[in-house]
Protein backbone atom coordinates (compact mmCIF):
# COMPACT_ATOMS: atom_id res chain seq x y z
CA UNK A 1 0.00 0.00 0.00
CA UNK A 2 1.22 3.49 -0.82
CA UNK A 3 0.95 5.49 2.40
CA UNK A 4 2.63 8.64 1.14
CA UNK A 5 0.83 11.46 -0.70
CA UNK A 6 -2.05 9.10 -1.44
CA UNK A 7 -5.65 8.34 -0.43
CA UNK A 8 -4.45 6.21 2.50
CA UNK A 9 -6.03 7.28 5.81
CA UNK A 10 -4.54 6.71 9.26
CA UNK A 11 -7.01 6.93 12.14
CA UNK A 12 -5.95 7.96 15.65
CA UNK A 13 -8.21 7.43 18.67
CA UNK A 14 -7.48 10.25 21.10
CA UNK A 15 -6.50 13.79 20.32
CA UNK A 16 -4.13 14.66 23.16
CA UNK A 17 -0.48 15.65 23.17
CA UNK A 18 0.74 12.17 22.20
CA UNK A 19 -1.37 12.30 19.07
CA UNK A 20 -0.23 15.83 18.34
CA UNK A 21 3.42 14.78 18.44
CA UNK A 22 2.67 11.70 16.31
CA UNK A 23 1.03 13.98 13.75
CA UNK A 24 4.30 15.87 13.30
CA UNK A 25 5.77 12.76 11.69
CA UNK A 26 2.67 12.02 9.61
CA UNK A 27 3.06 15.55 8.23
CA UNK A 28 6.70 14.85 7.47
CA UNK A 29 5.67 11.79 5.42
CA UNK A 30 2.49 13.42 4.02
CA UNK A 31 0.12 10.80 5.42
CA UNK A 32 -3.59 11.64 5.74
CA UNK A 33 -4.85 11.56 9.33
CA UNK A 34 -8.27 11.33 10.96
CA UNK A 35 -8.56 11.95 14.70
CA UNK A 36 -11.41 11.17 17.13
CA UNK A 37 -11.56 12.90 20.52
CA UNK A 38 -14.35 13.98 22.89
CA UNK A 39 -13.09 17.56 23.17
CA UNK A 40 -13.29 20.31 20.57
CA UNK A 41 -10.22 21.77 22.27
CA UNK A 42 -8.08 18.64 21.65
CA UNK A 43 -4.42 19.48 20.85
CA UNK A 44 -4.59 17.28 17.70
CA UNK A 45 -7.32 19.37 16.11
CA UNK A 46 -4.93 21.88 14.56
CA UNK A 47 -2.66 19.28 12.96
CA UNK A 48 -4.82 16.46 11.51
CA UNK A 49 -6.57 16.36 8.13
CA UNK A 50 -10.00 15.62 9.61
CA UNK A 51 -11.14 15.91 13.23
CA UNK A 52 -14.19 14.14 14.66
CA UNK A 53 -15.69 14.94 18.05
CA UNK A 54 -17.01 11.87 19.88
CA UNK A 55 -16.92 9.58 22.91
CA UNK A 56 -13.98 7.15 22.79
CA UNK A 57 -15.87 4.70 25.02
CA UNK A 58 -18.98 4.58 22.83
CA UNK A 59 -19.19 1.50 20.61
CA UNK A 60 -20.99 3.10 17.66
CA UNK A 61 -18.80 6.20 17.67
CA UNK A 62 -15.53 4.24 17.63
CA UNK A 63 -16.83 1.64 15.18
CA UNK A 64 -18.11 4.22 12.69
CA UNK A 65 -14.87 6.19 12.95
CA UNK A 66 -12.86 3.03 12.26
CA UNK A 67 -14.84 2.39 9.06
CA UNK A 68 -13.50 5.66 7.64
CA UNK A 69 -9.79 4.71 7.84
CA UNK A 70 -7.32 2.12 6.51
CA UNK A 71 -5.22 1.62 9.67
CA UNK A 72 -6.32 2.48 13.20
CA UNK A 73 -4.12 3.26 16.20
CA UNK A 74 -4.65 5.00 19.54
CA UNK A 75 -2.82 7.37 21.85
CA UNK A 76 -4.87 6.48 24.93
CA UNK A 77 -5.94 3.07 26.26
CA UNK A 78 -9.38 4.19 27.42
CA UNK A 79 -11.22 3.31 24.21
CA UNK A 80 -14.13 0.97 23.42
CA UNK A 81 -12.55 -2.46 23.13
CA UNK A 82 -15.60 -4.20 21.61
CA UNK A 83 -15.61 -1.78 18.67
CA UNK A 84 -11.92 -2.47 18.02
CA UNK A 85 -12.52 -6.22 18.12
CA UNK A 86 -15.35 -5.96 15.57
CA UNK A 87 -13.31 -3.71 13.29
CA UNK A 88 -10.38 -6.13 13.39
CA UNK A 89 -12.69 -9.08 12.69
CA UNK A 90 -13.96 -7.20 9.63
CA UNK A 91 -10.42 -6.84 8.31
CA UNK A 92 -9.28 -3.42 9.56
CA UNK A 93 -5.68 -3.27 10.71
CA UNK A 94 -5.79 -2.13 14.35
CA UNK A 95 -2.42 -1.58 16.03
CA UNK A 96 -1.79 -2.42 18.76
CA UNK A 97 -4.31 -5.23 18.48
CA UNK A 98 -7.38 -5.24 20.75
CA UNK A 99 -6.10 -8.64 21.96
CA UNK A 100 -3.05 -6.83 23.36
CA UNK A 101 -5.09 -3.92 24.69
CA UNK A 102 -7.46 -6.30 26.51
CA UNK A 103 -4.52 -7.64 28.53
CA UNK A 104 -3.27 -4.15 29.40
CA UNK A 105 -6.38 -1.98 29.83
CA UNK A 106 -7.17 -3.50 33.26
CA UNK A 107 -4.21 -3.41 35.67
CA UNK A 108 -5.46 -6.50 37.52
CA UNK A 109 -5.52 -8.53 34.30
CA UNK A 110 -2.15 -7.04 33.39
CA UNK A 111 -0.63 -8.19 36.70
CA UNK A 112 -2.13 -11.66 36.30
CA UNK A 113 -0.54 -11.80 32.85
CA UNK A 114 2.91 -11.17 34.35
CA UNK A 115 2.38 -13.93 36.91
CA UNK A 116 1.19 -16.38 34.26
CA UNK A 117 4.23 -15.74 32.07
CA UNK A 118 6.81 -15.66 34.90
CA UNK A 119 7.59 -11.99 34.31
CA UNK A 120 9.08 -10.53 37.51
CA UNK A 121 6.69 -8.11 39.21
CA UNK A 122 5.84 -6.96 42.74
CA UNK A 123 3.54 -9.20 44.79
CA UNK A 124 -0.11 -8.13 44.72
CA UNK A 125 -3.70 -9.04 45.53
CA UNK A 126 -6.78 -8.23 43.47
CA UNK A 127 -10.05 -7.04 45.01
CA UNK A 128 -13.52 -6.64 43.47
CA UNK A 129 -13.90 -3.30 45.27
CA UNK A 130 -12.55 -1.12 48.06
CA UNK A 131 -14.94 -2.59 50.65
CA UNK A 132 -13.51 -6.06 50.03
CA UNK A 133 -9.98 -4.72 50.44
CA UNK A 134 -10.89 -3.08 53.77
CA UNK A 135 -12.42 -6.34 55.04
CA UNK A 136 -9.11 -8.09 54.27
CA UNK A 137 -7.20 -5.48 56.29
CA UNK A 138 -9.57 -5.82 59.24
CA UNK A 139 -9.26 -9.64 59.06
CA UNK A 140 -5.44 -9.31 59.03
CA UNK A 141 -5.24 -10.90 55.58
CA UNK A 142 -3.66 -7.78 54.09
CA UNK A 143 -0.82 -5.94 55.78
CA UNK A 144 0.01 -2.26 55.70
CA UNK A 145 1.71 -0.47 54.03
CA UNK A 146 0.93 -1.18 50.37
CA UNK A 147 0.26 0.64 47.11
CA UNK A 148 -3.41 0.91 46.14
CA UNK A 149 -4.21 1.04 42.43
CA UNK A 150 -7.58 1.18 40.73
CA UNK A 151 -7.58 -1.32 37.88
CA UNK A 152 -9.15 0.97 35.29
CA UNK A 153 -9.31 4.65 34.30
CA UNK A 154 -6.14 5.72 36.11
CA UNK A 155 -3.74 8.13 34.37
CA UNK A 156 -0.90 10.56 35.16
CA UNK A 157 -0.62 9.42 38.76
CA UNK A 158 -4.38 9.38 39.37
CA UNK A 159 -5.68 6.05 40.65
CA UNK A 160 -2.50 5.27 42.62
CA UNK A 161 -1.96 5.91 46.32
CA UNK A 162 0.43 4.68 49.02
CA UNK A 163 -1.61 3.33 51.95
CA UNK A 164 0.27 3.54 55.25
CA UNK A 165 -2.77 3.53 57.56
CA UNK A 166 -6.37 2.56 57.03
CA UNK A 167 -7.52 6.20 57.06
CA UNK A 168 -5.52 6.70 53.83
CA UNK A 169 -8.31 4.76 52.13
CA UNK A 170 -10.86 7.43 52.98
CA UNK A 171 -12.49 9.02 49.91
CA UNK A 172 -11.11 6.46 47.47
CA UNK A 173 -13.59 5.10 44.93
CA UNK A 174 -15.30 1.79 45.72
CA UNK A 175 -14.04 0.17 42.51
CA UNK A 176 -12.04 -2.88 41.46
CA UNK A 177 -8.48 -2.44 42.70
CA UNK A 178 -5.21 -4.10 43.57
CA UNK A 179 -3.02 -3.88 46.65
CA UNK A 180 0.61 -4.09 45.63
CA UNK A 181 3.52 -4.81 47.93
CA UNK A 182 5.80 -1.81 48.42
CA UNK A 183 9.14 -2.51 46.79
CA UNK A 184 12.35 -0.96 48.16
CA UNK A 185 13.95 0.31 44.97
CA UNK A 186 16.91 2.38 43.82
CA UNK A 187 15.46 3.61 40.57
CA UNK A 188 12.36 3.68 38.46
CA UNK A 189 13.34 2.76 34.91
CA UNK A 190 11.63 2.41 31.54
CA UNK A 191 12.40 0.78 28.21
CA UNK A 192 10.44 1.47 25.04
CA UNK A 193 10.18 -1.49 22.67
CA UNK A 194 9.22 -1.00 19.04
CA UNK A 195 7.90 -3.87 16.88
CA UNK A 196 6.30 -4.09 13.43
CA UNK A 197 3.99 -6.84 12.07
CA UNK A 198 6.91 -8.48 10.25
CA UNK A 199 8.55 -9.11 13.63
CA UNK A 200 11.36 -6.55 13.40
CA UNK A 201 11.98 -5.35 16.95
CA UNK A 202 14.18 -2.72 18.60
CA UNK A 203 14.54 -1.19 22.04
CA UNK A 204 15.39 2.33 23.03
CA UNK A 205 18.06 2.83 25.73
CA UNK A 206 17.02 2.42 29.36
CA UNK A 207 15.83 5.68 30.87
CA UNK A 208 15.69 6.72 34.50
CA UNK A 209 12.58 8.47 35.83
CA UNK A 210 12.35 10.86 38.75
CA UNK A 211 8.85 11.36 40.16
CA UNK A 212 7.07 14.20 41.92
CA UNK A 213 6.52 12.86 45.46
CA UNK A 214 3.02 14.28 45.83
CA UNK A 215 1.48 13.99 42.35
CA UNK A 216 3.13 10.63 41.49
CA UNK A 217 3.97 12.10 38.07
CA UNK A 218 7.25 11.89 36.22
CA UNK A 219 9.21 15.13 36.66
CA UNK A 220 12.42 14.15 34.86
CA UNK A 221 13.30 11.45 32.32
CA UNK A 222 17.05 10.88 32.02
CA UNK A 223 18.62 9.09 29.04
CA UNK A 224 20.81 7.16 29.36
CA UNK A 225 19.89 5.95 32.84
CA UNK A 226 22.76 6.39 35.29
CA UNK A 227 22.96 2.65 36.09
CA UNK A 228 25.43 -0.19 35.69
CA UNK A 229 25.66 -1.60 32.15
CA UNK A 230 24.71 -5.09 33.36
CA UNK A 231 21.53 -3.75 34.98
CA UNK A 232 20.68 -1.89 31.76
CA UNK A 233 21.23 -5.06 29.74
CA UNK A 234 18.93 -6.99 32.10
CA UNK A 235 16.22 -4.30 31.86
CA UNK A 236 16.28 -4.36 28.05
CA UNK A 237 16.13 -8.16 28.01
CA UNK A 238 13.10 -8.19 30.32
CA UNK A 239 11.40 -5.52 28.20
CA UNK A 240 11.96 -7.63 25.08
CA UNK A 241 10.49 -10.65 26.86
CA UNK A 242 7.42 -8.63 27.90
CA UNK A 243 7.01 -7.45 24.31
CA UNK A 244 7.25 -10.99 22.98
CA UNK A 245 4.63 -12.26 25.43
CA UNK A 246 2.18 -9.45 24.61
CA UNK A 247 2.86 -9.90 20.88
CA UNK A 248 2.24 -6.19 20.38
CA UNK A 249 2.71 -4.04 17.27
CA UNK A 250 3.79 -0.43 17.63
CA UNK A 251 5.39 0.91 20.80
CA UNK A 252 5.32 -0.72 24.21
CA UNK A 253 6.65 1.34 27.12
CA UNK A 254 7.74 -1.00 29.93
CA UNK A 255 8.05 0.71 33.32
CA UNK A 256 10.24 -1.10 35.87
CA UNK A 257 11.74 -0.93 39.35
CA UNK A 258 15.44 -1.52 39.99
CA UNK A 259 15.47 -3.03 43.48
CA UNK A 260 18.13 -2.52 46.13
CA UNK A 261 19.78 -5.80 45.06
CA UNK A 262 19.60 -4.88 41.34
CA UNK A 263 16.69 -7.10 40.42
CA UNK A 264 14.31 -5.75 37.78
CA UNK A 265 10.55 -5.86 38.46
CA UNK A 266 7.98 -4.84 35.85
CA UNK A 267 5.57 -2.23 37.18
CA UNK A 268 3.23 -1.66 34.24
CA UNK A 269 3.19 -1.12 30.48
CA UNK A 270 1.62 1.29 28.00
CA UNK A 271 0.99 0.17 24.38
CA UNK A 272 1.61 3.56 22.75
CA UNK A 273 4.05 6.48 22.68
CA UNK A 274 4.91 7.35 26.24
CA UNK A 275 6.10 10.17 28.47
CA UNK A 276 9.36 8.29 29.05
CA UNK A 277 10.20 8.58 25.34
CA UNK A 278 9.62 12.28 24.70
CA UNK A 279 13.37 12.99 25.00
CA UNK A 280 13.80 11.01 21.75
CA UNK A 281 12.41 13.84 19.58
CA UNK A 282 15.65 15.81 20.04
CA UNK A 283 18.10 13.22 21.40
CA UNK A 284 17.55 10.09 19.26
CA UNK A 285 18.24 9.27 15.62
CA UNK A 286 14.57 8.28 15.30
CA UNK A 287 11.94 9.60 17.70
CA UNK A 288 9.49 7.25 19.42
CA UNK A 289 6.68 8.86 17.40
CA UNK A 290 8.29 8.21 14.03
CA UNK A 291 9.05 4.62 15.05
CA UNK A 292 5.46 4.06 16.20
CA UNK A 293 4.34 5.24 12.77
CA UNK A 294 6.90 3.05 10.99
CA UNK A 295 5.85 0.05 13.10
CA UNK A 296 2.08 0.25 12.56
CA UNK A 297 2.61 0.73 8.81
CA UNK A 298 5.01 -2.25 8.73
CA UNK A 299 7.90 -0.11 7.50
CA UNK A 300 11.56 -0.67 8.45
CA UNK A 301 12.22 0.58 11.98
CA UNK A 302 14.53 3.53 12.52
CA UNK A 303 17.71 3.69 14.60
CA UNK A 304 16.76 3.89 18.31
CA UNK A 305 20.23 4.96 19.51
CA UNK A 306 20.75 8.35 21.08
CA UNK A 307 22.79 11.01 19.29
CA UNK A 308 23.40 12.82 22.56
CA UNK A 309 22.40 12.62 26.22
CA UNK A 310 18.86 13.85 26.75
CA UNK A 311 16.70 14.84 29.71
CA UNK A 312 13.01 15.64 29.63
CA UNK A 313 11.35 17.95 32.14
CA UNK A 314 7.57 17.74 32.43
CA UNK A 315 5.72 21.05 32.49
CA UNK A 316 2.74 20.60 34.80
CA UNK A 317 0.28 23.13 36.10
CA UNK A 318 1.37 24.66 39.39
CA UNK A 319 -0.66 24.18 42.53
CA UNK A 320 -3.00 27.06 43.27
CA UNK A 321 -3.56 28.00 39.62
CA UNK A 322 -6.53 27.14 37.41
CA UNK A 323 -7.74 28.88 34.27
CA UNK A 324 -6.23 30.30 31.08
CA UNK A 325 -2.62 29.15 30.95
CA UNK A 326 0.44 31.40 31.10
CA UNK A 327 3.98 30.05 30.60
CA UNK A 328 6.01 32.38 32.78
CA UNK A 329 9.72 32.88 31.94
CA UNK A 330 9.58 30.72 28.79
CA UNK A 331 11.65 33.31 26.92
CA UNK A 332 14.47 32.80 29.43
CA UNK A 333 14.80 29.07 28.83
CA UNK A 334 14.56 29.63 25.06
CA UNK A 335 17.84 31.55 25.26
CA UNK A 336 19.74 28.53 26.65
CA UNK A 337 21.63 26.16 24.34
CA UNK A 338 20.21 22.67 23.95
CA UNK A 339 16.83 23.55 25.49
CA UNK A 340 13.65 22.89 23.49
CA UNK A 341 10.14 23.45 24.92
CA UNK A 342 7.08 21.59 23.62
CA UNK A 343 3.74 23.24 24.42
CA UNK A 344 0.83 20.82 24.12
CA UNK A 345 -1.91 23.26 23.21
CA UNK A 346 -4.16 22.91 26.26
CA UNK A 347 -5.70 26.31 26.86
CA UNK A 348 -6.56 25.81 30.54
CA UNK A 349 -4.20 24.82 33.32
CA UNK A 350 -4.96 23.18 36.66
CA UNK A 351 -2.74 21.72 39.38
CA UNK A 352 -0.50 18.89 38.05
CA UNK A 353 -2.13 18.85 34.59
CA UNK A 354 0.48 18.00 31.94
CA UNK A 355 0.78 21.12 29.80
CA UNK A 356 4.07 20.52 27.99
CA UNK A 357 7.63 19.33 28.36
CA UNK A 358 11.14 20.61 27.81
CA UNK A 359 14.01 18.58 26.36
CA UNK A 360 17.62 19.32 27.31
CA UNK A 361 20.39 17.82 25.17
CA UNK A 362 24.06 17.90 26.09
CA UNK A 363 27.15 15.76 25.51
CA UNK A 364 27.49 15.48 29.30
CA UNK A 365 24.54 13.86 31.12
CA UNK A 366 25.46 15.49 34.45
CA UNK A 367 25.52 18.93 32.85
CA UNK A 368 22.18 18.20 31.17
CA UNK A 369 20.72 17.28 34.57
CA UNK A 370 21.91 20.60 36.06
CA UNK A 371 20.32 22.54 33.20
CA UNK A 372 17.11 20.52 33.63
CA UNK A 373 16.94 21.56 37.28
CA UNK A 374 17.48 25.17 36.24
CA UNK A 375 14.66 24.85 33.68
CA UNK A 376 12.34 23.35 36.29
CA UNK A 377 13.05 26.20 38.70
CA UNK A 378 12.67 28.92 36.05
CA UNK A 379 9.59 28.22 33.94
CA UNK A 380 6.20 28.30 35.67
CA UNK A 381 2.89 27.04 34.34
CA UNK A 382 0.34 29.35 35.93
CA UNK A 383 -2.89 31.16 35.02
CA UNK A 384 -3.71 34.81 34.54
CA UNK A 385 -6.60 34.62 36.99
Amino acid sequence: MNYFSSDFKLGILGGGQLGKMLLFDTRKFDIQTYVLDPSNEAPCKIACDKFFKGDLMNFETVYNFGKKVDVLTFEIELVNLEALVKLEEEGLKVYPSPKTLKLIQNKGIQKDFYTKHAIPTANYKRFANLKSLIVNILDSKLKLPFVWKCTEFGYDGNGVKVIRQISDLDNLANVECIAEEMVPFKNELAVIVCRNPSGEIKTYPVVEMEFHPEANQVEYVICPARIDAKVAEKARAIALNVSEKFNHVGLLAVEMFQTEDDEILVNEVAPRPHNSGHYSIEASYTSQFENHLRAILNLPLGNTDSKVAGIMVNLSGEEGFSGDVVYENIEKILSWDGVTPHIYGKKETRPFRKMGHVTIVNKNIDEARKIAEKVKNTIRVISNN
